[in-house]
């Protein structure tokens, strides 16, 4: 099937969806109102709230929202074929997270910026908030283990990406610092993404490997690469996540939205010419793999395509970036639009490109790095060659990142995360970027996203352990460095779970992503029974949210059943692995959480009098931030 096809119908899928399906969201339902006092103007403290313009805030929430997700997992997806993968984020995107992050970031913004836990707990009951920070802050232990193995993961396989990685962040300072001096965000970032790119080609010739520096193995035993990086990254992610937005966090984001937009760019370019001159087919990769072809021990492609793909289609995660820091930096209310459920169908398209990567663009050749003598003084990669010296091309070359006949756990989530980078640096390839190049660039775009959403994380699951503090009368962990302190070692511990006992800490990313998935979607589950709570209160019909509600209920508990008493369960029981034990316990406590807030869900739905009767609720809530003493921009 043609590339370009595919490419073009999903682009026309989803620009209809936003024009369409948008609009009646945003004045149908929500009644976006332009003269809206935000958060960030009534709240306005310098450090959390700062009513901003909607471009750098786009270039916040995307990035916060995308980081590595819509990569990962269409990148494990594909091994069930690349139609299923393809369908689920446009259709996952466009009537299910979309929805979900338009309407978390609508309801925080009109509460003064709550998050959807504090929502919860207002909008249901007392004892709600309390179930949905319990289960915020699992996920968010959950998705800072497996964010910081995604980049140490990079780290270890693209050391040339280390140098760019690390130099984006004063560079990102520097435009925070022109930024609060008056000066336009647009002209700092484009010199600091000038001397980023130049930080690559610095990376391509000093490599930064830390197994030829210091001899240490990519996994097993203590000390080893991945655990290193984990912890470097995590140490950093609890000074940058106290951080004033303004400082960091708001012109990094910006800055990789730029470094986004040109790669997509020319990953566009590439992926048009590679198509055109028919380098690259969809034939690379099997439209559907059948059951029997799946490699041992694979879960099945129901429920778990739905938890593999979460960025890119439908992510609980999304509903704690949009109530936890974009709705307390909206200039204007209708800026949720383009913000919410504009940046959910620019992550799905991100995810459809990534889908052709890791099948069309790995179709074109894959590659091994090349050393001399043991030592490694620039990237260096050749293509993978088969028994005749030819390179591999085409079913063959995807093959060796997706063996149908290798057994599961031998799949690494370095494997997945370099099937993309290949296979866009394939894209580039084609327009004349040198392979080295082309890999690096896609590496460092991959690991900046990723770390973007890492001390996103940290940020907020302060938030998240500030708000059970107050809620369990803990009065240390109120203490913002204290629970910055409790978020950055329960995930850094989670990080060190092993896929195996033989593989040591550090291996086992591709067993917690699908606990991350699963959770994910709880979370997207939980966020629309509020959603459902809060567009009846305003008297508004509901029969839109049902569907999507109910598939983000029942899907992640089969499959969170389905790992406990298929994949864990045995294991754990087997070898006794203390780690094993508890992915199980994690599991049993986010599905007992989801049951508990459900049954509390129901029993506040019965008890609303009248839907119509709290309408009147975000007027109150209006007037309320507006009687807060209030900056002006």
């Amino acid at each position: 099937m043609s590339m370009l096809l595919v490419a073009g119908l999903s682009a026309v899928t989803l620009v209809s969806a936003y024009l369409f399906y948008g609009r009646f969201l945003a004045r149908g339902v929500f009644g976006l109102d332009r003269d809206a006092v935000t958060p960030g103007h009534a709240k306005r403290d310098g450090v959390d709230f700062v009513a901003t313009p909607a471009p750098v805030v786009f270039g916040h929430h995307f990035t916060s929202i995308a980081g590595t997700g819509p990569i990962v997992g269409p990148a494990i997806a594909v091994f069930w074929g690349w139609l299923p993968a393809l369908l689920w984020v446009l259709f996952g995107s466009i009537f299910v997270g979309a929805v979900h992050d338009f309407g978390a970031l609508v309801i925080s913004s009109r509460h003064g910026g709550e998050t959807i836990g504090e929502t919860a707990g207002r909008l249901i009951s007392g004892r709600a908030r309390v179930l949905f920070l319990g289960a915020l802050f699992l996920a968010l232990v959950i998705v800072l283990a497996i964010f910081g193995l995604v980049i140490a993961s990079i780290f270890a396989l693209y050391p040339a990406t280390v140098i760019p990685v690390w130099a984006s962040l004063p560079l990102a300072v520097w435009v925070g610092s022109r930024i609060r001096a008056g000066a336009s965000p647009l002209g700092p970032s484009l010199i600091a993404l000038a001397v980023l790119y130049a930080a690559v080609w610095v990376g391509i010739a000093v490599p930064v490997d830390l197994s030829t520096l210091l001899g240490w193995p990519l996994k097993g035993p203590l000390p080893n690469v991945i655990t290193a990086w984990t912890g470097v990254l995590l140490v950093y992610c609890a000074v940058a996540s106290v951080l004033p937005v303004g400082w960091l966090l708001q012109p990094r984001d910006f800055l990789n939205s730029l470094q986004l937009g040109v790669a997509v760019v020319l990953l566009l370019a590439g992926l048009f010419v590679a198509g055109v001159t028919g380098v690259a087919t969809m034939d690379a990769a099997p439209a559907v793999v059948p059951s029997a072809e799946l490699p041992d021990g694979a879960p099945p492609i129901f429920p778990f395509l739905f938890v593999t793909i979460a960025c890119g289609a439908c992510s609980g995660f999304h509903c704690l970036v949009a109530s936890g820091t974009t709705s307390k930096q909206l200039d204007v209310e209708t800026d949720a639009k383009p913000i919410g459920y504009g940046g959910m169908l620019s992550e799905a398209g991100l995810a459809v490109i990534v889908i052709l990567a890791c099948t069309a663009g790995l179709g074109i050749g894959v590659f091994e790095k090349i050393e001399a003598n043991g030592s490694q003084s620039a990237a260096t990669f050749e293509p993978v060659r088969d028994d005749a010296g030819v390179p591999l091309t085409g079913s063959a070359a995807w093959r060796t990142k997706y063996d149908a006949t290798g057994a599961w756990d031998k799949f690494g989530l370095g494997q997945k995360v370099g099937a993309f980078v290949e296979g866009g640096a394939n894209f580039l390839g084609a327009i004349g970027l040198p392979t080295a190049a082309g890999i690096t660039l896609i590496a460092t775009l991959v690991a900046c996203f990723a770390a973007t959403t890492l001390d996103s994380a940290t940020r907020l699951q302060r938030y998240v352990v500030q708000g059970l503090a107050a809620d369990l009368r803990i009065a240390p962990l109120k203490n913002k460095y204290v629970a910055t302190a409790v978020a950055v070692v329960t995930g850094g511990g989670l990080a060190l779970v092993p896929a195996n006992p033989t593989l040591g800490p550090g291996s086992g990313g591709l067993l917690l992503w699908p606990l991350f998935g699963a959770t994910n979607q709880v979370l997207a589950g939980l966020a629309f029974l509020v959603i459902a709570f809060y567009v009846r209160r305003l008297g508004k019909p509901v029969w839109f949210l049902v569907p999507a509600g109910v598939l983000m209920l029942v899907v992640p508990a089969t499959a969170m059943a389905w790992n406990i008493t298929r994949t864990w369960g045995p294991s754990a029981i087997a070898d006794g692995s203390a780690s094993l034990w508890t992915l199980i316990g994690l599991g049993v406590a986010i599905v007992a959480l989801q049951v508990w807030l459900c049954v509390e869900a129901w029993l506040a739905w019965g008890d609303m009098d009248d839907p119509e009767g709290t309408a009147a609720e975000r007027q109150a809530d209006v007037s309320s931030q507006a009687a807060l003493p209030t900056t002006p921009c």
